[in-house]
């Protein structure tokens, strides 16, 4: 059996934690091998986002076009795509092709920053994700994308609801942003069925790149032959297990710096799925 192939859309994370590089992580820890299109090289830590730099869309697209000529893709997964331009390149070639979609809307950072310009959240409503096979919005994302709140769990199984109807789409909606619950649930609205994926909450000072993780979890288990269903539980699993043997080091200024992707870790929670 051949190992299965992913490919990430997304900006580079110079700490390593979210980004590209958590995805190729995330997908290695799947078996899968990882494939990447560069859409920004940001310079970040999970405390402070420092400067963007945005990939040229031709070059972006060039890195895309190449790759879809190139490997036989099992999954797709887009995150930081930064402007208009850089959508518009995306879903020029992503239209047709085919390959499972999941987006992940990301607009702003663990830190507060944006990471997306103004005139992206029309192209991503209008253009992204009705191309999309499954879209991981966090609660903030969701309220962006519907134009309202989303803070309660009564919120959190509308919104979920709303999301699919109105872009066409299966939708992973994460629910880590829920203040004063002792459980983090993720809700899954697919073909018509709410499902719902729960665990508990787990205390840390900082959950930079997470958000990542899950997303290309998803990504690596569809590409590996999953269903949808399937394949949620298992990013949920290992994302969740991601935080729990999470490690942090001792840094100038700083203890909040964690690594949340301990590989040797996660391969039990893999092959219990």
């Amino acid at each position: 059996m051949q190992t299965p192939i992913a490919l990430t859309i997304a900006g580079s994370d110079s700490s390593g934690g979210a980004g590209l590089q958590a995805d190729l992580k995330t997908f290695s820890s799947f078996g899968v091998h990882g494939l990447t299109a560069v859409t920004c090289v940001v310079s970040e830590t999970p405390l402070i986002v420092s400067q963007v730099h945005p990939v040229p869309p031709v070059i972006l697209q060039d890195q895309i076009r190449l790759l879809l000529g190139s490997y036989p893709i099992g999954a797709i997964k887009t995150g930081m795509l930064y402007s208009k331009p850089h959508i518009v390149a995306v879903c020029e070639l992503l239209a047709n092709t085919g390959i499972p979609l999941i987006v992940d809307p990301v607009m702003v950072a663990s830190t507060g920053d944006p990471l997306m310009k103004e005139d992206a959240l029309d192209a991503i409503r209008e253009r992204l994700l009705p191309l999309a096979t499954v879209i991981t919005p966090n609660l903030p994302e969701a309220g962006i994308l519907l134009g309202k709140s989303v803070i309660t769990m009564e919120d959190q199984e509308t919104a979920v609801a709303d999301l699919s109807s109105a872009f066409g789409v299966s939708t992973y909606l994460k629910g880590g942003h829920l203040e004063n619950t002792r459980t983090h649930r993720d809700l899954l609205q697919a073909d018509g069925k709410m499902s719902s994926f729960e665990h508990e909450h787990v205390d840390l000072p900082q959950t930079h790149g997470t958000g990542c993780t899950l997303a290309s979890a998803l990504a690596a288990a569809i590409a590996s032959g999953s269903t949808l269903e399937e394949a949620a539980q298992k990013a949920h699993d290992f994302t969740q297990q991601a935080l729990v043997k999470s490690e942090s080091w001792s840094c100038p200024g700083s203890q909040n710096r964690i690594y949340h992707l301990n590989q040797s870790s996660q391969l039990d929670v893999i092959n219990e799925n």
